[in-house]
C-alpha cells in the first residue's frame, strides 16, 4: 500500500529562507538628492527608445519613480524655483532663523538676570526691620 514519507530535518529548512539571502528581509527607503535626482531625469529624457531599462536597472530604480520625479521637477519649474535658487532660500532662512535664535537667547538671559535681580532685592527686603508706622504719633 502507500507509505507515509516522514519529514526530515532537511526537507524543513527548504521552506525557510536561507540567513544570507541577497534580498533582504525589511528594505529602507532610499534618499537621493536633487542633484542625482536632477542628473537622472537628464540621462532618462535623452534615452532613445528601449534605453531606459537599462539605465533604471543600472540605477535600480523603478520606471515609477521617474515619473514622481519628472512630476517634481515640472512643479518647481511652475513655481520659479531652480535647485540653486532653493538652495539659496534655504540658506537665507538658516540666517534668518539664527539670527532670531541669537535674539531669542540674548532676550531670555535679560529677563533671567532681571529675575535674580528681583529675587535679591526681595532677599535684602526680608532681612530689614520692619517699619513702624504708628511710632511718633499719640
Amino acid at each position: 500500500m502507500g507509505t507515509i514519507k516522514q519529514e526530515s530535518a532537511g526537507d524543513r529548512n527548504l521552506t525557510q529562507p536561507s540567513p544570507s539571502a541577497e534580498v533582504p528581509a525589511v528594505g529602507r527607503k532610499r534618499r537621493h538628492s536633487e542633484a542625482y535626482k536632477l542628473r537622472i531625469l537628464e540621462e532618462a529624457d535623452a534615452c532613445k527608445r528601449g534605453e531606459l531599462g537599462a539605465v533604471l536597472r543600472r540605477e535600480g530604480l523603478y520606471h515609477s519613480t521617474i515619473i514622481k520625479w519628472r512630476t517634481w521637477r515640472d512643479t518647481m519649474a511652475e513655481k520659479g524655483f531652480t535647485p540653486e535658487q532653493e538652495k539659496k532660500d534655504m540658506r537665507n532662512e538658516l540666517a534668518r532663523l539664527k539670527r532670531e535664535n541669537k535674539r531669542l537667547k540674548l532676550k531670555l538671559e535679560r529677563t533671567d538676570a532681571m529675575l535674580d535681580l528681583q529675587k535679591k532685592a526681595f532677599q535684602i527686603l526680608d532681612l530689614m526691620p520692619p517699619i513702624d508706622t504708628n511710632a511718633g504719633r499719640n
